[in-house]
């Protein structure tokens, strides 16, 4: 099995993709798993059912700001490898509060790095050799494409929100770390993910969810901005694979070739709805309500994920059309999971309004 006898540190570990690849390192690999979270809002340990007494998986409540902290799992745990998923990822918060992103998402990573060089320097040279850390981040560190082309890993960085600024600041600290430090790191930039566990803020739960309650389901703009969308267990094998076998200092895009307006995603999720959880009131198409659009909000983004299919032969197993229809049955047969969520007073209510 891939991993064996290896310490891999996930950061962010309790958030949608990071709780995806705890999941595909803990089913598909003999990994010891340390998830590193400080749980915050969308942060939760109940999308990893397969952790409850698995000896390969531990679970620290750790800021990744907290150097301290940071230095006393890296001497206790020793990891062979970090992926790197910890960050504030909501654009429409970080329009309302773009504090908090530059913490974690700039110094979180800064902090980070620093504990990772000084653990690093500190190895036998066989182990400092095999050492990797892996940083995730976005597409939208890119801005905003036209209605041809693609983001490709030689693309000039252009992030219009202060959610993509503070991502590419942190994927410029860490190639600065390895150009100057010669620090091991490899960067991914990912399309919109989506699937199981994911927090009811993002798009498609959030119209699953109010779908479900009969509530209007609000569409920013015209419903044109289109997006390539990656179903969140495809991104957690691509991760994986980046992990083990992508060659140091490069970045790899992963995508998953699935270009959709947003329109068309709520319009899907509406027939999906209707068919599996049919109202007696109609279709749910006409709840859809077109409101005030998010202030820069980028029209297309489309990732070409040539380099990683060409390099270690990763594809996207989920088409859009297969992927959502998993993704509407899990929310209906885990409702559980989710009213847990809105039980404990979270309001699906519009923010980023600038």
């Amino acid at each position: 099995m891939r991993f064996r006898g290896l310490t891999i540190f996930v950061t962010g570990g309790a958030g949608f993709i990071g709780s995806a690849v705890v999941r595909h390192l803990l089913d598909d690999t003999d990994a010891f798993v340390v998830n590193i979270d400080k749980l915050t809002y969308a942060s939760n340990l109940s999308s990893i059912p397969q952790a409850a007494g698995n000896p390969r998986y531990t679970f620290a409540k750790v800021d990744i700001c907290d150097a301290p902290a940071l230095r006393a799992l890296f001497d206790r745990y020793q990891p062979h490898g970090v992926m790197n998923l910890a960050a504030e990822s909501h654009v429409d918060r970080s329009i309302d509060g773009p504090g908090e992103f530059i913490r974690t998402n700039v110094v979180g990573t800064f902090t980070l790095l620093q504990e990772a060089l000084r653990y690093w320097r500190g190895l036998e040279p066989a182990r400092r050799t095999a050492f990797r850390l892996l940083h995730v981040s976005t597409d939208e560190v890119y801005g905003s494409l036209g209605a041809e082309g693609f983001f490709t890993e030689a693309t000039a960085y252009q992030p219009n929100s202060p959610y993509s600024a503070s991502k590419a600041s942190s994927d410029h600290l860490v190639r600065a770390w390895r150009e100057t430090y010669e620090l091991p790191t490899l960067v991914t930039n990912c399309s919109n993910n989506y699937g199981p566990y994911h927090f009811p803020e993002k798009l498609i739960p959030h119209m699953i969810i109010k779908g479900l309650a009969e509530q209007e389901l609000p569409v920013y703009g015209d419903g044109q901005n289109i997006r390539d969308w990656l179903y969140v267990e495809d991104h957690a094998r691509a991760l994986t694979l980046v992990l083990e076998r992508g060659r140091v200092g490069q970045t790899y895009n992963i995508g998953g070739r699935n270009e959709r307006t947003n329109l068309h995603v709520v319009k899907t999720i509406c027939g999906l709805l209707d068919q599996h959880h049919p109202s007696n009131l109609g279709t749910r198409e006409r709840l859809i309500a077109f409101v005030t659009d998010r202030p820069g909000h980028d029209r297309r983004y489309a990732i070409d994920a040539t380099k990683i299919e060409s390099e270690l032969g990763w594809r996207a197993r989920e088409t859009f059309e297969t992927g959502i229809e998993k993704t509407v049955k899990w929310y209906l047969d885990q409702r559980s999971w989710w009213q847990e969520i809105l039980d404990r007073g979270y309001q699906a209510k519009r923010i980023g309004v600038g």
